[in-house]
């Protein structure tokens, strides 16, 4: 009787899931197929074949799928190459209250269509969750500050981060979610197009961002002195910003950014750093349509105010960037290898750079489906993130595992498992 086994099927979106197909005729071929429907019905679906072993098994864990999505070993492969139905889409989880389902289905076959007329011949749903157990959840409407307060459960005091995402907008949870379930206390801050804050980003408002950690340092279940950020892109930047003013910012991860105030102003007190701006003369077309706006950027940096670039050397907390060298949207490696050169030119040992080949700009938790290119409605046209699959998917499991340690051993920490 043919099965097919996932273990654990209900878990957090970060853990890996084992899964078997049994029961299987010797030596025979199979497609492995993964489906799953966002919040909006959009369809991601993913499949591999595979052939079964003398005693009739296929084990993800050992066997290597012969094509598909991928080829070779990869337990999570039928996660991470989940694929859009309609091109450009992202698979982003917008209400963290509420699992991904994905179903597996079993074939007898090699289904190349991605509509199989057959009903398969085993299948499974595996739920995936981006808040564990006893996680609080709290919308926060505190003075100017938007955003959501994830809680672990226990008494704390916990370490506190503030996540932060880029041009994408709005309020973003699903890290801020995983994050609390390993025992950090995380604000997901929105900054632009949410709510009543401003429609668009024009300026990047450094007073906000304070308001936001004082906020979070007077949590009564927040570990005093000092909080950690984590952004990605626009997030990132702007995390780098909180590191180098903010003197209550001691961690700082940044994900594929820039070492530069670029593109809208940043306003601090009385300070204004006027930014660099991005060539766009320079953006190309990828042959998928999606817009590339990585280039050489030595030109620029060459022509730029200097005060656009961010003094590091002030950051009194530690900083790790993380580098995806494929990124297809910014030349990552090279802002952060500026960014690592100013500090030791300062005699500053408080930067690290994890530097990960072969990966895109979309640097996610682990497991995460791997996207190329995406669809920005400012911009009204797709942007090319970039990466080659396998490389990727293998830096965001092992960049999470060095995000979580990283934010163990530099934040202030009592009362909290980690």
């Amino acid at each position: 009787m043919f099965q097919l086994i996932a273990t654990p099927s209900n878990a957090l979106a970060d853990e890996p899931v084992s899964i078997r197909a049994t029961g299987l005729p010797p030596s025979q071929i199979v497609t492995i197929k993964a489906t799953l429907k966002d919040e909006k019905e959009n369809l991601f679906q993913s499949k591999a074949f595979y052939q079964a072993n003398n005693a009739g098994e296929v084990d993800l864990e050992q066997a290597s799928a012969l094509g598909g999505d991928y080829v070779g070993v990869h337990p999570m492969g039928l996660f991470w190459s989940l694929k859009p139905r309609r091109v450009f889409q992202r698979l982003i989880k917008k209400d963290v209250n509420s699992p991904f389902c994905i179903t597996l289905d079993l074939y007898d076959s090699v289904c190349l269509a991605d509509s199989v007329p057959t009903l398969p011949k085993a299948s499974q749903i595996v739920q995936r969750w981006f808040v564990g157990p006893g996680v609080q959840r709290e919308q926060i409407r505190e003075g100017r500050v938007r955003g959501t307060l994830f809680l672990p459960s226990g008494e704390g005091p916990f370490p506190g981060i503030i996540d932060l995402f880029g041009k994408i907008g709005g309020l973003i949870e699903f890290r801020a979610g995983l994050l609390a379930s390993h025992g950090f206390a995380v604000l997901a801050l929105a900054y632009f197009a949410y709510e009543d804050l401003p429609g668009k980003l024009v300026e990047k408002d450094l007073d906000y961002f304070e308001e936001a950690a004082n906020f979070l340092l007077a949590h009564p279940k927040i570990q005093q002195p000092g909080i950690g950020v984590i952004g990605v892109c626009k997030g990132a930047e702007i995390a780098l910003a909180m590191a180098c003013y903010l003197k209550q910012v001691v961690a700082t991860v940044w994900i594929n950014g820039s070492s530069l105030i670029l593109d809208f102003p940043l306003r601090y007190r009385d300070l204004v750093v006027t930014p660099a701006q991005m060539a766009l003369e320079h953006s190309q077309v990828h042959v998928s349509g999606a817009m590339r706006f990585r280039y050489n950027i030595d030109d620029l940096w060459s022509k730029l105010n200097p005060q656009s670039i961010l003094p590091v050397e002030k950051a009194q907390g530690r900083i790790l960037f993380i580098v995806g060298e494929n990124d297809g949207c910014v030349d990552s490696k090279i802002h952060a290898q500026r960014a690592m050169e100013r500090l030791r030119s300062h005699r500053r040992s408080n930067g690290r750079m994890l530097s990960y080949p072969g990966a895109g700009h979309l640097i996610e938790p682990p497991y995460s489906p791997f996207c190329f290119a995406s669809w920005n409605n400012e911009l009204g046209n797709a942007v090319l993130w970039g990466g080659d699959p396998a490389a990727h998917t293998a830096a965001q499991e092992h960049s999470w595992r060095e995000i979580r340690k990283f934010f163990r051993q530099h934040l202030p920490h009592s009362g909290s498992k980690l």
